[in-house]
């Protein structure tokens, strides 16, 4: 139903596996104009069985992959039930949830978030709208990525919005309209190596800030050919697995100066990507990697913008709501800009109760 007022919650599980983001979110237009007031959030994180599962996404066969979606959407289900049973949240529209990519080859045509089953639509009684990339693959895009929209309707003061997750991704306006992709992994990488010494995170880039800078690795990190390539574009963890992780393991450095390098080849990597004097709206959680924005502020000559906290850590799951109210009112949510399918188009799927 086409109303001016939203009750929605966002769900998303991203690269980094953090864990589960969940936000409960109005949404009002006024005089064509969105506004949000975010009401409670909450990240759950993964038990040591859903962690290592979701991290061996790639390396399974169809029937695991299906089994496990069925597992994992019982666990959103069972997430997003306990989030909406403690917050007594009594206003409810839908649910919005992104699900968790567990394959991301858009060159074959190829795109798969577990987790978007009717199941959940059934289990908290509540209209679902998820499954968002597969129909942009379908079109000729990279089915990613998706959030750019949400930052041209939220948060247009900005000449840039930049995220750092599992990966660093960037959209502005251009010429040819919103244009957005991946830049480089971020966290997806880092925490990949600090857990190696016991570590989930480098707390505020501590470790990095210890190491050395080994100038061959860094040389030969940004020389991979990703980083000469136009957008759009855009990464997964099967990327990481066949370019990043044997690049850096044939080095066999210590892990303070892995991190110490792949920081600097990161904040490089963004540096290129923006132009100087522009306000940079920064979210993620690399935003709490004090050694990186330090390193980045360092490269850059822009102005580099840090909101509150719930927008640092929850962004992508406010702007997966946007994006599953904009479905639900037959509204564009996914530009060709961005992805290069050929054309706009409301993308993902409406389970009623």
């Amino acid at each position: 139903m086409i109303t001016n007022e939203y009750n929605v919650i966002g769900v998303m599980s991203g690269t980094s596996l953090d864990g589960i983001d969940l936000a409960y979110i109005t949404f009002t237009i006024i005089n064509d104009k969105w506004h949000f007031k975010i009401h409670n959030t909450e990240t759950i994180s993964y038990s040591d069985y859903w962690f290592n599962k979701l991290s061996k996404l790639t390396n399974i066969s169809d029937n695991e992959l299906i089994k496990i979606d069925e597992s994992y959407t019982e666990l959103l289900a069972n997430a997003i039930q306990n989030f909406i049973d403690i917050n007594v949240i009594e206003t409810l529209d839908l649910v919005s949830s992104h699900g968790h990519t567990a394959l991301h080859k858009p060159e074959d045509g190829i795109s798969v978030q577990i987790g978007n089953r009717k199941m959940i639509s059934n289990y908290i009684k509540t209209t679902v709208v998820c499954d968002f990339r597969i129909q942009d693959v379908k079109l000729g895009g990279q089915g990613a990525p998706l959030v750019p929209i949400g930052d041209r309707i939220l948060f247009s003061d900005y000449e840039y919005c930049l995220n750092l997750g599992g990966f660093a991704n960037i959209s502005t306006e251009a010429n040819v309209g919103r244009v957005a992709y991946d830049i480089c992994p971020v966290n997806i990488v880092l925490n990949y190596y600090v857990r190696k010494i016991g570590l989930d995170f480098d707390d505020k880039g501590q470790l990095a800030s210890e190491g050395t800078i080994n100038k061959l690795l860094l040389d030969k990190l940004n020389q991979i050919k990703f980083y000469s390539r136009k957008p759009p574009k855009s990464l997964g963890l099967e990327w990481v697995e066949d370019k990043i992780f044997p690049l850096i393991n044939a080095f066999n450095l210590e892990i303070k100066d892995v991190l110490r390098t792949f920081v600097e080849h990161v904040a490089y990597q963004i540096s290129k990507a923006i132009e100087d004097n522009s306000k940079v709206f920064i979210t993620g959680g690399g935003v709490f990697n004090d050694f990186l924005i330090a390193r980045l502020k360092s490269m850059s000559r822009s102005y580099i913008i840090i909101p509150d906290n719930d927008i640092i850590e929850y962004k992508e799951a406010l702007i997966f709501g946007l994006l599953g109210v904009l479905k639900l009112r037959g509204e564009v949510n996914c530009l060709k800009s961005v992805t290069g399918a050929i054309k706009d188009h409301s993308s993902g799927v409406i389970y009623n109760i």
